[in-house]
């Protein structure tokens, strides 16, 4: 969402580009309005998934909320990766400014080397992947992010711990699935 407004250039899309330019996060009020409206949606109607959110006990408890005040059933999905393997992921990541296409160095590298496969665009490291906004990132999980696994453990919202590193994205797809499949047998 919040790189949809970047793109557009709006006046939210302003307010926030810096911010994440420099891996700082982007208020708490701004972040849950835009939740807010954005799960009102008809598309998110039968369900919807948020990655990256929320990242503050106050956006955890603003979303408890929401979920609480619209009936949605939920559940927490908690990625475990390693530092040094995410920052070398997030670091290595590459994006065509033509079409938007996405590559990693170590993953899925272009054919020729930072040229996109599809249009030969020199492909870009967005300011979001410098190694030096990941790790600042990085600390601001450990600050304020972290402290959610906590808040939704004793708040009783189911949660899965996933296995992230070294495991293929279809594998870890599969598993989520499986997880949240079972879960929502379980509710009544």
């Amino acid at each position: 969402m919040l790189r949809h407004h970047i793109e557009r250039e709006d006046e939210i899309g302003r307010q926030i580009r810096d911010l994440m330019k420099s891996g700082m996060l982007v208020p708490d009020e701004l972040v849950n309005q835009l939740v807010a409206n954005r799960i009102q949606a008809p598309d998110c109607a039968e369900g919807f998934i948020l990655d990256g959110y929320p990242r503050t006990l106050n956006q955890a408890a603003m979303l408890r909320k929401l979920v609480e005040a619209n009936g949605i059933e939920s559940a927490v999905v908690h990625l475990v990766v390693d530092y040094e393997r995410l920052v070398a992921r997030l670091s290595g990541r590459r994006q065509c400014p033509v079409c938007g296409t996405l590559y990693n160095l170590a993953t899925n590298p272009p054919r020729v080397d930072e040229k996109c496969d599809l249009d030969g665009a020199a492909l870009i490291t967005r300011e979001d992947d410098r190694e030096s906004v990941i790790l600042e990132r990085l600390s601001q999980y450990e600050h304020q992010t972290r402290p959610l696994l906590d808040y939704f453990h004793s708040s009783g919202v189911p949660m899965f711990e996933i296995k992230g590193a070294g495991v293929a994205p279809e594998a870890i797809a599969r598993d989520i699935c499986e997880k949240l499949s079972g879960q929502r047998q379980a509710i009544p």
